[in-house]
C-alpha cells in the first residue's frame, strides 16, 4: 500500500513537471484588426504566436509603431512592450488592456480610451507566425549566421499581413519597420508594402521572392525594392 502511493506521489510530480514546462497558449485573437480613425489613418493589429504589432498610417505615409509579447489572462491583455516609436520610456513595461470580443470585433480599453477593431478575413499560412533573421548571404553566396544579441529583426506573419521590425529592446532603440499584404502560393511569396519608415514612396509597390519553407527555417530569396539581391534565412521566434 505504502509502495503504491509512492507511486502515485511520484506520477503527481512528474505530471505537475509536465504542466509546469508547457509552452504558452497561444491567444485566440491570433489574425489582423483593423481600425479606421476619423482622420481616415489605418490602425492595424497583428496578434501571432503570442506577439502583438499595432501601426498607424494612412495611405501614403507611416505614423507610428509599437509591439511586444503578449500575454492573455481571461478578459485582461498584458503587452510587455518591446519597441514605441512615440515613446521609447515605454520599452520594457508591461501594460494592461481589459479587452472584449464579439463576432468579429476586438474592444481594447485602457486608462487612454477605448478602441474598436474588425477582424480581417483570412487563413493562416505556412508562414503565420512570429520570424527572427537568423542568416545572410555574403558577396560570394555563403550564408552567414548571426549571432544572438538585443538587436534583432523579427517579422510578424497572419495569414494576410506582414510587417517586420528591426529593434534592441534592451537600448529601446528603434530603427526601421515596413509591412503590408501578402500572398504565398506554390513556393512564390508576393508583398505588396502598405507602409515603410524610411522611405514613404515605396508604398504601393510589390515584391516577389521564393520561400522554402522546412519546418522552422524560411529561405527567403530574390531582390529587394532597391534592387538588391535578398538571401536570407529566417528561424521562427520561440
Amino acid at each position: 500500500m505504502a509502495l503504491q502511493k509512492q507511486h502515485l506521489m511520484l506520477l503527481i510530480f512528474i505530471v505537475g513537471l509536465v504542466v509546469s514546462f508547457r509552452p504558452a497558449q497561444k491567444t485566440k485573437l491570433e489574425g489582423a484588426w483593423q481600425l479606421t480613425e476619423p482622420s481616415g489613418n489605418i490602425v492595424m493589429l497583428a496578434i501571432a504566436d503570442n506577439y502583438l504589432i499595432q501601426t498607424t498610417y494612412e495611405p501614403a505615409r507611416f505614423i507610428s509603431t509599437r509591439g511586444g509579447v503578449l500575454r492573455q489572462e481571461g478578459d485582461q491583455l498584458k503587452l510587455m512592450v518591446e519597441f514605441d516609436t512615440q515613446d521609447s520610456s515605454r520599452v520594457g513595461q508591461t501594460e494592461s488592456y481589459q479587452l472584449a470580443t464579439t463576432k468579429g470585433q476586438l474592444s481594447l480599453s485602457s486608462p487612454a480610451g477605448n478602441r474598436v477593431f474588425k477582424q480581417l478575413t483570412e487563413l493562416a499560412t505556412p508562414l503565420t507566425g512570429l520570424w527572427r533573421i537568423t542568416g545572410r548571404a555574403n558577396d560570394a553566396g555563403q550564408i552567414t549566421t548571426m549571432q544572438r544579441g538585443p538587436r534583432k529583426t523579427i517579422k510578424l506573419l497572419t495569414g494576410s499581413r506582414f510587417q517586420w521590425v528591426a529593434i534592441n529592446p534592451q537600448t529601446k532603440q528603434f530603427f526601421g519597420t515596413g509591412g503590408g499584404t501578402y500572398v504565398l502560393k506554390s513556393g512564390i511569396y508576393t508583398e505588396t508594402i502598405d507602409f515603410f519608415s524610411r522611405d514613404n514612396s515605396r508604398v504601393g509597390r510589390s515584391l516577389t521572392f521564393r520561400a522554402a519553407i522546412d519546418a522552422d527555417e524560411w529561405r527567403h530569396t530574390g531582390q529587394s525594392s532597391t534592387g538588391g539581391a535578398v538571401n536570407e534565412i529566417w528561424s521562427r521566434e520561440k
